[in-house]
């Protein structure tokens, strides 16, 4: 008999779904995503799965492969050998259809962060080492994975709260540009709420860009934060800059003359 893989697929929507196991023909160099289509091909041709390129690049076959996000085109199906593979959808994002979610939210966060606001006029004159440090962040390919996996809006539904990973790396690519002159942290401090990220490195992890998202962008943008509102110093400056603009402020008593 020829061997074959066990995967146990999601299948649903919405309103709810269950997992359901499938058998497929082994191959070699077979990656989670080219299961899937044997399966639509040849055993369920009306499961739901979003891919585009295959080559890892574009971000969009996301999905959770034994309960860790990972991109389906890059996931081989020889690391699970002897193993039922369970391929679920996203677990933080709603459900559309069996592995397809809504990514929707992420678009609409990105529209709230100022974009780069150069103080020069390109092209720029910049040092290697500063060219080095931002273009890090622009190998992020938007799969989402490190938003999958973020503990505040994966485990504690905090989107009203955090901005998430993915957009942590956004911030820190303007933020760090050496050319850059826009003011981002009230809005890492307040509505992105940088503070919420307890550094427990699981982005990093599941970055298939190896950014290193939690050392590299989180951290240094907590620290800009803990700078200008939990410096001791600062916090003094600012207690009196504001007692001094009470005292001139103009008294609302109107004396009639």
């Amino acid at each position: 008999m020829a061997e074959e893989f066990t995967l146990s697929v999601w299948r649903g929507d919405a309103s709810g779904g269950h997992e359901v196991e499938y058998r497929v023909p082994k191959e070699t160099g077979m990656v989670v995503l080219d299961a899937l289509h044997y399966i639509q091909h040849n055993l369920a041709p009306d499961l739901a799965v979003r891919w585009n390129c295959k080559a890892a690049h574009c971000g969009s076959c996301g999905a959770e492969v034994n309960g860790v996000p990972k991109l389906l085109c890059k996931t081989r199906m020889d690391d699970y050998a002897g193993q039922t593979v369970s391929v679920r959808p996203m677990k933080t994002f709603p459900v559309i259809k069996d592995l397809v979610t809504d990514v929707s939210w992420n678009y609409q966060v990105a529209q709230e962060i100022p974009p780069l606001a150069p103080t020069v006029p390109a092209p720029f004159n910049m040092q290697q080492i500063d060219a080095d440090r931002v273009q890090e962040f622009h190998r992020c390919i938007e799969c989402f994975l490190c938003q999958d996996t973020c503990h505040v809006l994966r485990d504690h539904h905090g989107r009203d709260k955090y901005f998430g990973p993915r957009f942590m790396v956004k911030i820190a690519e303007f933020e760090m540009h050496p050319m850059d002159g826009a003011d981002r942290v009230p809005l890492l401090a307040h509505e992105a709420g940088v503070n919420m990220c307890n550094v427990t490195k699981c982005c990093t992890e599941v970055c298939p860009q190896h950014i290193r998202i939690t050392d590299n962008a989180i951290i240094p943008l907590k620290e800009r934060v803990a700078d200008r509102y939990y410096d001791p110093v600062r916090m003094l400056l600012r207690r009196l800059s504001g007692r001094k603009k009470a005292a001139d402020a103009p008294s609302s008593t109107s004396v009639a003359t």
